[in-house]
């Protein structure tokens, strides 16, 4: 049995909304298809978006959406994707596949998308391939509200209120797809860029750094060191396999050992997280600076018979649990991280939307955003417990993860259990009296059950008994399985 103390008085920290952002490529069918139709198309859509999907995601409360990538935006010129459709150039995605991308989704159909979804913009632009101009150009473009060529050009296009734009990074992957660059040739590109881009609006930009792939260190000291004083934020990049880049795996394995070596993987970010904290402090211990993961989530082996560019993968209970556990660990650092964006939106990765023509189905990760979002804003609370573990081949890993948080006098504990084989009695102590609880849980009978066009709730949440006495909750989570429990 185990044991959980809730010590609501205990206040952590502000779990920041934007630890739960999303992230929209373009990358296989994540745009085209996946969210923009275009108006002519037979799917229902708004002014070209989807509205299966857009209906769909609104319920997350999508905080943020990044955009135009990933190794995209390091080649994506934003004057190709304005102007009437049928003037935009065409360009082939060398990124992502060798297809074709005509440039219909661009600033417009962004803020467009924006709009719909009510998120907030956060927009990528380009140092690899890019010039200074060009990027300060398009911030004034969409940002500036006061008479000059560029905003006369927005108004002329459509749009004749400035956007709102909180959020800008400034290049992305620059160590890798973005230029192969050194850590001190980037960080004098990053003060060169972003010395032009010019506040417009109400409120400054938050810029963001590019910051290091997984446990580089060497490139977060010389961020940290050359421009964490110009910036809002330093971006973080890490992805969860089965046995590292070079085999994936499948993401409808049904190993046991395949998913236990997944589990290992996704708690690596605690210590990722924590070796670049480390090096935050040191030249920030106000932690003034965010911590930005702007890229995370499971990263398997394509489908069969799909383009190998187009990172199309499946999703079952195994990534729900995944998603569970680095996003407890991103509120245990709420101090430090700010925003997190998990890859990609749709049909891409990790998403949180799968669709097929006409057809589209949920996914496990979505449900679990959905039993999560109400963690966003809220209070992380102090909690007690001591979790079963479990070992495989001398690596050893906890059967539970919790966390607690509270908002407006309402209490969320999220909890896993990660064991294919046991469920566990769980019994939560509240510092105070419990006037009512409900319990929503998700499971599978099988690692590799996931949602299909024809059979769209095989993993689904579905609520659970639970009994409350005083300040005491009792209920008993299913093996491998992620559960939100509602307290009052």
């Amino acid at each position: 049995m185990a044991k959980i103390k809730v010590n609501t008085n205990e206040k952590k920290g502000r779990i920041s909304k934007y630890i739960y952002g999303q992230f929209a490529e373009h990358l296989g069918r994540c745009i085209y298809e996946g969210i923009y139709v275009g108006k002519d198309s037979n799917i229902e859509n708004i002014n070209g978006m989807r509205c299966d999907v857009v209906s769909a995601l609104r319920e997350l409360d999508i905080p943020v959406l990044r955009w135009p990538g990933g190794c995209f935006a390091d080649d994506y010129h934003w004057r190709d994707g304005i102007g009437p459709k049928e003037d935009r150039p065409y360009m082939v995605n060398t990124n992502w596949g060798n297809v074709v991308e005509n440039n219909h989704f661009g600033t417009h159909e962004f803020f467009e998308l924006v709009n719909q979804l009510g998120t907030e913009p956060y927009i990528c632009g380009n140092v690899g391939s890019g010039t200074v101009q060009e990027m300060r150009d398009w911030v004034e473009y969409m940002t500036f509200g006061g008479d000059s060529p560029l905003a006369n050009e927005r108004r002329k296009n459509g749009q004749d209120e400035p956007w709102k734009l909180k959020f800008f990074g400034v290049g992305n992957e620059n160590w890798g797809c973005g230029g192969q660059m050194r850590p001190e040739y980037y960080a004098d590109q990053y003060m060169r860029f972003s010395t032009f881009i010019r506040d417009y609006g109400e409120e400054p930009l938050y810029k963001i750094v590019g910051g290091p792939n997984q446990d580089d260190t060497e490139w977060m000291e010389v961020m940290m060191q050359k421009t964490a004083k110009n910036a809002g934020g330093v971006s973080l990049h890490n992805y969860t396999c089965t046995r590292g880049f070079k085999n994936k795996g499948s993401s409808l394995s049904d190993s046991a050992e395949d998913y236990f070596l997944l589990i290992n993987d996704a708690l690596r970010m605690e210590k990722v997280i924590q070796t670049h904290e480390k090096i935050m402090d040191k030249y920030d211990p106000e932690k003034k600076t965010g911590l930005i993961v702007d890229e995370w989530g499971n990263w398997f082996d394509v489908m069969p018979g799909t383009n190998p560019g187009f990172l199309y993968q499946q999703n079952t209970i195994r990534d729900a649990i995944c998603a569970m556990l680095i996003l407890h660990i991103f509120q245990n650092h709420c101090d430090r991280v700010y925003m997190a964006n998990i890859a990609q939106i749709v049909n891409v990765l990790q998403s949180m939307i799968l669709t097929d023509g006409e057809k589209m189905v949920k996914t496990p990760t979505y449900y679990l955003f959905k039993m999560m979002k109400n963690h966003m804003d809220s209070e992380l609370l102090g909690i007690e417990y001591e979790s079963p573990s479990y070992t495989k081949n001398g690596i050893t890993v906890p059967k539970l993860s919790v966390n607690a948080s509270e908002k407006s006098g309402e209490y969320l504990v999220t909890l896993c259990n990660t064991s294919v084989t046991d469920s566990e009695d769980v019994v939560i102590e509240l510092d105070r009296a419990v006037s009512s609880a409900s319990a929503v849980c998700m499971s599978a009978k099988s690692l590799s059950d996931f949602n299909d066009f024809d059979k769209e709730e095989t993993v689904k949440p579905t609520d659970i008994p639970i009994n409350c006495n005083g300040d005491t909750l009792t209920f008993t989570l299913p093996k491998m399985s992620v559960c939100a429990v509602s307290i009052k």
